[in-house]
């Protein structure tokens, strides 16, 4: 995988982050920059959608007003799609990861 379609992933992810509302505020400057520094900022938006999903859903379950079955279900999805996003990615990385290992020295 080059670089350039990693750096694509990378943009989709903060597209579908951004219209999800899962955007991530001001990083602070020791994680600026960088493919790794991205990659934890993606995988905590992931886990941040994972636990508002599940908080709504209990909130859900114990009967809690302004709580609808359309909104729990809807974050599930949401945190869903965001794990088999991330999923892709890392077999992606694990890919070209064993192609450059495959390269003769």
């Amino acid at each position: 995988m080059s670089i350039p379609a990693i750096q694509s992933v990378l943009q989709q992810m903060r597209v579908a982050a951004t219209q999800s509302g899962l955007a991530a505020e001001a990083a602070p400057p020791e994680l600026a920059g960088g493919f790794a520094a991205e990659l934890k900022r993606s995988l905590n938006g992931i886990s941040g959608a994972q636990h508002q999903a599940d908080a709504k859903a209990a909130a859900f379950e114990l009967g809690e007003p302004g709580v609808g079955l359309n909104d729990v279900m809807v974050d599930l999805q949401k945190a869903n799609i965001g794990l088999q996003a991330g999923i892709q990615v890392r077999n992606r990385l694990v890919a070209a990861y064993q192609e450059i290992m495959n390269l003769p020295a």
